[in-house]
């Protein structure tokens, strides 16, 4: 189980992506169209004053049942301990645990 502090980091980090996401696609896209160098730069600093946790790349991904973030399979969304523990209880539809 994970710290509950970094899943709490973690949330507050998503909600920071969702709110901001909007306002950092038109500051991208407006400086990257803008020609003169004044008008551009006026852009990238309203970009730079979002703050940095609302970076996408900022996120991790974290198994759903532990909040682990290492050995995470991104089609269950559960960390690689979870993941055959409830395969091996058919606990997924689909997936069998090999044994031989």
């Amino acid at each position: 189980m994970s710290k509950k502090s970094l899943i709490a980091r973690q949330r507050k980090r998503i909600i920071l992506v969702l709110i901001h996401s909007h306002n950092r696609y038109v500051y991208r896209t407006n400086g990257k169209d803008e020609k003169s160098f004044e008008k551009k730069l006026r852009i990238y600093s309203f970009l730079q004053k979002l703050p940095r946790n609302s970076l996408r790349c900022r996120l991790r991904n974290r198994c759903y049942v532990t909040g682990r973030s290492r050995g995470y399979f991104r089609t269950f969304g559960l960390s690689r301990h979870i993941l055959r523990d409830m395969a091996h209880y058919g606990l997924l539809p689909g997936v069998t645990k090999a044994s031989w």
